[in-house]
């Protein structure tokens, strides 16, 4: 991971992300750098814009934060609308014994 991050800031920095910047903010960080490792970043890394992808990842967040939230406000106004229909029918219910009682001289 710290390859990752590594690579990350040499981005912020503006400067180019190479196997030997990558190994050298690796060493600066207390690790022992792993060539392979820092090769494999770059490789994986090459032709990647670092700023677009942290972007659409941050859109992606907000995105996903917010249809919990719209999904919460749809169920609570389905509740609601539930929750309607359960008065009207408990009203009817006591008319209904109401006129039963009537019937049997209540």
């Amino acid at each position: 991971m710290e390859y990752v991050y590594a690579a990350l800031l040499l981005d912020a920095a503006g400067k180019e992300i190479s196997e030997k910047h990558i190994e050298e903010v690796v060493k600066a960080a207390g690790f022992t750098p792993d060539e392979a490792q820092a090769k494999a970043v770059v490789a994986s890394l090459k032709g990647v814009n670092i700023k677009d992808v942290i972007k659409n990842a941050q859109t992606m967040q907000v995105q996903a934060a917010a249809a919990p939230a719209a999904a919460g406000a749809a169920h609570a106004g389905a509740e609601k609308k539930k929750e309607a229909p359960k008065e009207d029918s408990g009203k009817k219910e006591e008319e209904a014994a109401g006129g039963l009682a009537s019937l049997f001289g209540g």
